[in-house]
């Protein structure tokens, strides 16, 4: 059963049937790359009282021959939020802080930021621990969320890797999420999908 927080922000209010721990499994096959088969994955969605969900996902194949042994494949931090332009009660840049009193958003103010297509703008800056940093823009409408890369920014000796798109849906209980990519040098598409379950 799928429980809502009560005490969220209403910007979060769009997002909240993501909050939780979600565990399972999921499929990797991309070009010609040497590796097809099964990953297991962990994805976070929490929150701290502001105005965005924290994430933080990692996956990792298992080995069959020693339980205790995984190769790592990926390690996510980020930030989750509808998009809607800073006002002068928002902090930042940097550490500046707000210079007008905080606004308690309404239900009816985050109506208000509904897109043509009924849904919401989605913003999503993740960071990958070999220092990939991606800027999603997208949107959330009811269980789905569709988001594409913005911006790719990457060290000099991380592997080429250019853009990517994610959809993630609520079906029946379970998080599905497939992750598309263009990387070493081939076009978008078809990488990585997994079925998640909420965790106890």
């Amino acid at each position: 059963m799928l429980e809502i927080p009560t005490d969220l922000p209403a910007e979060l209010v769009p997002l909240s049937w993501l909050i939780g721990v979600w565990e399972g499994t999921g499929v990797i096959d991309y070009g010609d790359h040497a590796y097809t088969g099964e990953f297991t994955h962990r994805v976070s969605f929490s929150h701290d009282g502001g105005d965005y969900l924290n994430y933080s996902a990692e996956a990792w194949i298992d080995d069959p021959d020693d339980p205790d042994k995984r190769t790592r494949l990926v390690a996510e931090l980020g930030y989750w939020r509808l998009a809607r332009t800073a006002t002068d009660a928002d902090a930042g840049p940097g550490l500046l802080p707000p210079t007008a009193a905080p606004v308690a958003r309404t239900a009816d103010d985050i109506e208000a930021l509904r897109n043509a297509d009924g849904g919401f703008d989605l913003e999503v800056a993740l960071v990958h621990a070999d220092g990939v940093s991606e800027l999603y823009l997208g949107q959330i409408k009811g269980p789905r969320i569709d988001i594409a890369t913005d911006a790719v920014v990457r060290p000099a000796g991380a592997k080429a890797y250019a853009a990517a798109t994610r959809m993630y849906g609520l079906v029946d209980g379970h998080l599905l999420w497939a992750w598309d990519i263009a990387a070493l040098g081939f076009e978008l598409g078809a990488h990585a999908s997994a079925r998640l379950a909420k965790a106890d």
